[in-house]
């Protein structure tokens, strides 16, 4: 069995995809197939843009401005990880792409408390699941009890229960979803219910061992395409030790972080299908995949998808700024929703090509 890491350190992940060569598909033709059902997401991949200067920049700024946050929340779930650890082992399985560096920063945490770590990353796709394939390969060689799955954050929660649904199939497997933000509380453990701007949120591949968005396949493990035209401005490696460097020199506050109560979750769950409910009705969206709240996700979408409108809590908010920056530059109508968002700061609606 080949693994590959990508443009990270073979010690941090073994990424369990194929590399493909596949025709990329124009961003506008790929709504157009996705919602007219002539196409799947997951069966094709347009080319990534590189960032431009000022991306990268407010990138830069979401660093400076984060990193530390980002530090004490994985030395925080590292540590409440450890003590459910599996006679001191750990099988991490990160979602390609947003899991890949919060795993491998928890990875390295987690070898910090003496735990004995492995790191997958694989593909789980909205409507399709979990790559059986690369579980297969994972439960022939790692206990089931040991195995956590992890992902940067929830939006509306659809991964989550793709996940939920998934499991179905693996009864000796817990549904131990891990996240840094969980706003929709779907997660099984999270260092906050927060929205805010996770820096690794803000870019691709770039930020992501290199690799593309997960490509559905007829057999074997699910795909990807790597991105060498962006190896140049690849701040994969540079992420990593920079948020862990800071995540050494940070005092080990012992926090309480536990999963969510049933009460908490169930709250946060209420309260984010209410905001989805309200804006749908709104704009008269019939799918509500068109409807892509919380900041990361909201960002992701101007930079891969159609968009028709954005909202934001508020224009002086300085965690939307690349968002409002990249809908200003497509020309993307903007508005100021106050507190109609609920626990979200953003919310992209994608246009309708039907």
């Amino acid at each position: 069995m080949t693994h590959f890491s990508g443009s990270y350190l073979a010690s941090d992940v073994h990424f369990l995809l194929q590399i493909l060569t596949i025709p990329t598909v124009d961003i506008a033709e790929k709504e157009r197939l996705i919602q007219t059902g002539q196409k799947h997401y997951s069966q094709m991949l347009s080319e990534e843009p590189r960032p431009s200067p000022l991306h990268h920049q407010l990138y830069q700024q979401a660093l400076n401005q984060g990193a530390l946050r980002v530090a004490q929340e994985i030395n925080a779930l590292a540590q409440t990880l450890a003590k459910h650890a599996y006679q001191r082992q750990i099988t991490l399985v990160s979602f390609v792409r947003a899991g890949l560096p919060i795993a491998i920063l928890l990875k390295r945490a987690l070898a910090r408390h003496a735990i004995q770590v492995q790191h997958y990353g694989i593909s789980i796709i909205r409507d399709k699941g979990l790559d059986h394939a690369a579980m297969a390969y994972i439960l022939a060689n790692h206990h089931p009890d040991s195995i956590f799955f992890v992902d940067g954050w929830t939006g509306k929660g659809a991964i989550a229960q793709e996940l939920v649904q998934s499991l179905l199939a693996y009864p000796l497997l817990k549904n131990r979803l891990i996240t840094l933000a969980d706003p929709c509380g779907k997660a099984w453990l999270a260092a906050s219910a927060d929205d805010w701007l996770i820096p690794s949120g803000v870019l691709g591949a770039s930020i992501s061992g290199l690799v593309s968005r997960s490509v559905l396949t007829e057999q074997g493990f699910h795909g990807c395409m790597l991105c060498p035209h962006l190896a140049d401005v690849d701040v994969s490696q540079e992420f990593i030790e920079q948020i862990d460097h800071v995540v050494q020199k940070t005092t080990i506050v012992h926090n309480t972080i536990a999963p969510w109560t049933s009460e908490q979750a169930q709250q946060l769950q209420q309260q984010s299908q209410e905001v989805i409910k309200q804006f749908a009705q709104q704009y008269q969206v019939t799918n509500i995949n068109r409807i892509k709240v919380g900041i990361a996700e909201a960002t992701r979408a101007v930079m891969r998808r159609v968009p028709e409108k954005v909202l934001v809590r508020s224009y002086q908010d300085p965690d939307v700024a690349l968002l409002l920056h990249l809908a200003k530059q497509t020309g993307v109508e903007i508005e100021e929703a106050g507190h109609d968002l609920g626990q979200y700061r953003a919310l992209t609606l994608i246009r309708s090509m039907r």
